[in-house]
């Protein structure tokens, strides 16, 4: 049975062909309520489809479910990320893919998050590798991921024991940009292949995997040019 990942990012680019097999679209209304609607923006953000990519690279069998929470009007809302983990909770995801950051903690949020972690649904969020760290990654029991340029494609890094893992920061094939957002979606893509070999693995079990095949172990430090 593919397991389900679900991605919460902008739009996906349907031309590609991607084994989507339920998608939402959540927006803040004028009155701070969360709007669900079955059809998102036409996808003129190319992030959320690059995300995509690299989970189907690594778990090409694996079925996605889109909570689309940014579009080109407005930036999304801790409110709105909330709801969105609730749904694809419901929609029985086994992993949740955050490749997005938010600067302030809100009760909601947090609330969602540690919701879907008891049901050991696996979240695994962005982290910024400089700068002050963003929600949800910081909350206890969510996967972070920075961009460690020292990993290839498919090779990880554990720079916090059981908590901070890193990943390639490039961009996909034909895709610009790079960062904490392909690296956790890295991670999300070899999370899917993990559970499909190991159906009955929990969250922790794939921890202690991604800790023993980390090729690198602590974090990186650059040398300053004198």
């Amino acid at each position: 049975m593919p397991v389900k990942v679900a991605i919460i990012d902008t739009g996906i680019d349907p031309a590609l062909g991607f084994n989507l097999t339920d998608r939402v679209a959540m927006r803040l209304d004028d009155e701070g309520k969360v709007q669900r609607s079955t059809s998102g923006e036409a996808e003129s953000l190319s992030h959320g489809t690059a995300v995509a990519r690299l989970i189907l690279d690594r778990a090409p069998r694996c079925s996605l479910l889109l909570a689309e929470v940014f579009s080109a009007a407005r930036p999304t809302a801790a409110q709105v990320v909330a709801e969105a983990i609730s749904w694809c909770v419901e929609q029985g995801a086994r992993i949740i893919n955050l490749s997005l950051g938010l600067r302030d903690d809100r009760r909601t949020l947090r609330e969602s998050c540690l919701s879907a972690i008891s049901k050991d649904v696996l979240l695994v969020a962005s982290h910024p590798a400089r700068g002050p760290a963003t929600y949800p990654a910081i909350y206890p029991g969510v996967l972070a991921v920075n961009g460690d340029i020292r990993c290839g494609d498919g090779e990880y890094s554990c720079l916090e024991h059981d908590h901070l893992f890193g990943a390639s920061p490039l961009p996909p094939l034909g895709f610009s940009g790079g960062g904490a957002s392909y690296a956790a979606a890295r991670i999300t893509g070899q999370a899917a292949a993990f559970f499909e070999t190991h159906p009955a693995a929990t969250s922790a079990d794939f921890r202690t995997y991604l800790q023993a095949v980390a090729l690198f172990h602590g974090r990186e430090h650059r040398q300053v040019a004198a």
